[in-house]
């Protein structure tokens, strides 16, 4: 199923920007690795550029150590991709198609850069439903224990009754 275009993530405006934020990270990686940044003078400047470029709240990515994680170039699309929106118009099905997405990785469909990066929308839809659902909740998509010990997942319906019960 297809989501209405506010609700998908913006792919073409991540990829339009990615490479220059590749490019912003991996100088300020070199000019690090060669210089040094001790007082944390040039990851600002990097921080703010980014900030410039992307309109993105910085602080939750982790510039200084990027390599310990993920690498540069997710995290350079993790910080190209523009955040999710508001909609007060969010179908069941909508929201439900967003749970499976999250719960499969299936969705996003493509070639080239959509495709190299479609394993990393998992942030971008839990920002989302976040964002539209008050009783959204990260742990609904981590295994559960039922009261005998049990270990179970919740389906996406579960999810979707539990995130939204009024649809």
């Amino acid at each position: 199923m297809e989501l209405r275009t506010e609700l998908e993530p913006q792919l073409e405006i991540a990829e339009k920007r990615y490479p220059e934020v590749l490019n912003l990270i991996l100088e300020y990686t070199e000019f690090a690795d060669e210089n040094g940044d001790e007082d944390e003078t040039e990851i600002k400047i990097l921080a703010h550029k980014l900030h410039l470029l992307t309109h993105k709240e910085l602080s939750k990515f982790n510039l200084l150590e990027y390599w310990e994680e993920e690498g540069a170039e997710v995290l350079a699309f993790r910080i190209s991709l523009p955040d999710p929106l508001k909609s007060e118009e969010f179908s069941k099905e909508e929201l439900l198609e967003v749970i499976r997405r999250l719960k499969t990785f299936e969705g996003v469909t493509g070639e080239g850069f959509k495709e190299r990066f479609k394993y990393y929308l998992a942030d971008y839809y839990h920002q989302l439903l976040a964002l539209n659902f008050k009783r959204y909740s990260y742990q609904l998509f981590n295994r559960q224990k039922d009261k005998k010990g049990n270990y179970f997942e919740y389906s996406i319906e579960e999810i979707g009754e539990k995130i939204n019960p009024e649809h």
